[in-house]
């Protein structure tokens, strides 16, 4: 990470970049994770949101991006973004704009809109190899509409539409492994919670050109049931246990970027969050417990 962005991001408050005033939720973990990509890429940027949580900043005509903002249907980002890239590359060529005054274009959407209803866009527009930066901000559910279960959901998690004894019974898509297969130009796995892991992905990324994915787990108090001063202790959990692999693909290769070791109890992670609380009251339910544990074991067992 530079020495600039250094600067900007200790000097600079939180909403240099991006303004107050939201109807957001307390100790969301999108928006802490929001506010440190927006400083870390300047004013510079269209951001072409999917329906989701962060529609909530934006009352029309009014948005708190100091940057480009543009809403789109929530399966619809990927082709928006085709569009805004495709009409500021026509306005360099007339001369209309100069290169100087070029923006990068960038999809803001949660794991609704990324892990489901717009993947299948999405893959085209990575195929087609759009120069477009794709920010997810993960709360594994439906969050904006009472945190149904999406794609991203972990096993065992309560939802509103997952409420059995048991929780979702499926199992999380991997989104980075899904992106990484076609090829593109970068993806890498971010949260707020580690802020200069993330600034220095977010700057490699705003480097580039083509695909690019930032994926950024976001913890989320009314969906995950947790107090939200927890957000930020959450967030290191995730990563302290293993859950939340911090790693980037570039170059056709993947490197961790975090390793944990020692790894912490992932329960340490699930007893904090209501969501998992069925695990562990009125019995504790080992068999759901174990399976959860063995499948981050499983995973690091081939990275350590």
């Amino acid at each position: 990470m530079s020495e600039q962005t250094i600067r900007r991001m200790k000097d600079l408050p939180t909403t240099h970049l991006l303004a107050g005033g939201t109807a957001m939720c307390a100790g969301c973990g999108g928006l802490e994770a929001l506010h440190e990509i927006h400083d870390v890429l300047g004013r510079k940027v269209v951001f072409v949101n999917a329906a989701g949580c962060m529609t909530l900043l934006s009352v029309y005509p009014f948005t708190p991006f100091r940057s480009g903002f543009l809403y789109t249907s929530m399966a619809s980002a990927a082709a928006g973004a085709q569009g805004v890239r495709d009409a500021l590359d026509i306005l360099m060529r007339k001369g209309k704009l100069p290169p100087d005054e070029d923006m990068t274009v960038a999809v803001l959407a949660g794991d609704g809109s990324s892990y489901g209803m717009g993947l299948s866009a999405t893959s085209s527009a990575i195929e087609r190899g759009l120069d477009f930066l794709y920010v997810c901000y993960d709360n594994e559910g439906y969050g904006n509409t009472g945190q149904q279960a999406s794609g991203a959901t972990p096993h065992g998690a309560k939802t509103a539409t997952t409420a059995g004894e048991r929780g979702f019974p499926g199992f999380k898509k991997d989104l980075f492994a899904i992106w990484a297969a076609h090829r593109p130009a970068y993806v890498a796995t971010v949260i707020g919670a580690e802020p200069l892991d993330l600034a220095r992905k977010v700057e490699k990324a705003a480097q580039m050109q083509g695909p690019r994915l930032i994926l950024a787990l976001a913890p989320c108090p009314t969906g995950w049931d947790f107090d939200p001063a927890l957000s930020v202790e959450i967030g290191r959990l995730a990563v302290r246990t293993g859950v939340w692999p911090l790693k980037e693909y570039v170059g056709g290769k993947v490197a961790h970027t975090r390793i944990p070791h020692p790894r912490a109890p992932v329960e340490d992670y699930l007893k904090l969050q209501g969501r998992f609380a069925h695990l562990f009251e009125p019995v504790r339910r080992e068999p759901e417990l174990a399976a959860i544990q063995a499948t981050v074991d499983e995973y690091w067992a081939g990275v350590d």
